[in-house]
């Protein structure tokens, strides 16, 4: 019997709602952008975040991991997200997922250390545009102002009942990344996709 689990053509979370989330974007004219980022790698990584093992780590990632809570640290593709004080979600490219793991545990060297691969358990959502902030604040507690969530800050919180973690990306004008369970993704995305038509 032939293996096709590799050659098998992935199929993201939300493949069959990229068309909708387009047409709210199309339709918000330019206030809200909606749409999947699939299959971004993400790690969980944790160990000590005051041992060498952890400057190491952030230099063979090329970023430091953040020690501030509720904090994310961009460098070049990558970024890490703070989840906890010894805890660390770090995302990349898709497919990257060995490359990074190896590199992580290759700078921990002996330093007790965890790298497990989540890429799957969840799906990124982006939410861009001018009106992003107004219309996750329709079903985040989070106080999302600029002065209190503004780029590079992270959290997990709750969005439209659902357990997320939110990303308030640092490049310009980029927006949040909602990083969310793919069991819940269908949920989260019509919630977003029924906010989304008072932009209308």
């Amino acid at each position: 019997m032939a293996d096709t689990a590799s050659t098998a053509r992935q199929r993201s979370p939300l493949a069959h709602a990229a068309d909708r989330l387009a047409a709210a974007t199309r339709s918000s004219g330019g206030a809200i952008r909606l749409a999947e980022v699939p299959f971004l790698t993400q790690l969980n990584v944790r160990l000590d975040a005051k041992s060498p093992a952890a400057d190491a780590v952030g230099l063979a990632l090329g970023l430091q991991l953040p020690l501030e809570p509720d904090t994310a640290v961009r460098g070049g593709d990558l970024r890490a997200v703070w989840l906890g004080p010894d805890e660390w979600l770090v995302v990349g490219l898709p497919g990257t997922q060995r490359d990074l793991e190896s590199r992580i545990r290759s700078a921990a060297g002996d330093a007790p250390v965890s790298v497990t691969d989540v890429s799957a358990q969840r799906t990124t959502v982006l939410v861009g545009g001018p009106r992003a902030r107004d219309l996750l604040s329709h079903g985040c507690r989070l106080d999302l102002h600029p002065r209190a969530f503004g780029p590079g800050r992270c959290a997990q919180t709750t969005l439209a009942r659902t357990q997320v973690v939110l990303v308030a990306r640092d490049e310009p004008r980029a927006g949040f990344w909602v990083l969310v369970r793919s069991s819940f993704a269908d949920h989260l995305t019509n919630w977003l996709l029924d906010a989304a038509v008072e932009y209308r």
